[in-house]
């Protein structure tokens, strides 16, 4: 297992419009190809990140290989400018499961 991690710096002028965008559009089409299990999007004072949960690096060299050109297009088309990008991956080493909630 294997988180595909993407930060993002952001300037103030675009951040609404690319959370938005990430939200709504990009992180469920990334999801869409059915590569990855999970995802979570945090960020804080215009730094941001995705972690993009897989299961095997099958999964994310498929992704890679077949989808990720596409989605990085759209991404570099609706801001030309105003982010930095950069990614990573990082093996699992161990997952803890939270406290069980009683509603």
């Amino acid at each position: 297992m294997l988180i595909y991690e993407v930060t993002v710096t952001v300037d103030e002028n675009v951040r609404g419009e690319f959370e938005k965008f990430m939200a709504e559009s990009h992180i469920p089409a990334v999801l869409g190809t059915g590569r990855f299990e999970a995802a979570f999007f945090a960020g804080s004072d215009g730094v941001y990140r995705i972690g993009y949960h897989c299961d095997s690096r099958e999964d994310l060299d498929a992704y890679l290989a077949d989808h990720a050109y596409r989605l990085r297009s759209e991404i570099a088309e609706r801001f030309p400018s105003g982010i930095v990008t950069e990614r990573q991956v990082l093996d699992i080493i161990a997952l803890f499961p939270g406290p069980a909630v009683n509603a």
